[in-house]
C-alpha cells in the first residue's frame, strides 16, 4: 500500500476513534433523544455514518456491500428515528459495527484506493476520493452528536 493510502487509511480510523469516544459516554436512555430543534438521534447518527461509508464505496464501485438487515432504511439518507420500529439496533453492536469498519474497508479496498470507476455526479472516481468526502460527513455528524449531547444535558437541568 501506499504511503499516502496507509495515511488516509489511519485517517479514517483515527477519526473513527474520535467518534467513538464521543459516543462511548452515552448511556442507552439518552442515545434516543431528540432534543428541540434536531431531527434525529444520537442512535440514528451512529447508524448513518456506518451506513454512508459504504453507500458512497457501493455507489462509486457500483459492488453490493453486505449491510445488516434493514440498515438502509432506518440510517439512510433522509430517514428518521421517528419511523423506526421497535428491532432498532443496540448502541453496542452499532459501536462494534463502527469500530471494526475502517479496517473492513482496508481489507477490501486498500489495494484498490486509486482503482478508477465512472466519475460520480460529485466528481470522484476513486475509493481513496470517497473516503476523504466520507470522513468529512462522518466530521460534520460527530459535530451534530456532541450538539445532541450537550442539548440533552442542558435540557435536563431545568
Amino acid at each position: 500500500m501506499l504511503k499516502r493510502h496507509e495515511v488516509l487509511i489511519k485517517q479514517l480510523a483515527d477519526y473513527r476513534h474520535e467518534f467513538l469516544e464521543t459516543v462511548s459516554s452515552v448511556r442507552e436512555e439518552e442515545v434516543d433523544i431528540i432534543p428541540e430543534g434536531y431531527r434525529n438521534n444520537i442512535r440514528w447518527h451512529m447508524g448513518h455514518v456506518y451506513v454512508d461509508q459504504y453507500l458512497w464505496i457501493q455507489h462509486l464501485t457500483k459492488e453490493e456491500i453486505v449491510m445488516p438487515k434493514n440498515f438502509i432504511e432506518w440510517f439512510g439518507y433522509g430517514t428518521s428515528p421517528l419511523d423506526w420500529g421497535d428491532d432498532i439496533p443496540s448502541v453496542d453492536y452499532l459501536k462494534k459495527l463502527l469500530a471494526i469498519q475502517p479496517f473492513m474497508i482496508r481489507d477490501l479496498y486498500g489495494e484498490r484506493l486509486e482503482e478508477h470507476f465512472p466519475t460520480t455526479e460529485s466528481g470522484m472516481h476513486t475509493i481513496a476520493q470517497v473516503l476523504v468526502r466520507t470522513i468529512f460527513h462522518e466530521g460534520i455528524h460527530l459535530a451534530n452528536v456532541q450538539a445532541i449531547k450537550r442539548a440533552a444535558a442542558t435540557s435536563r437541568i431545568y
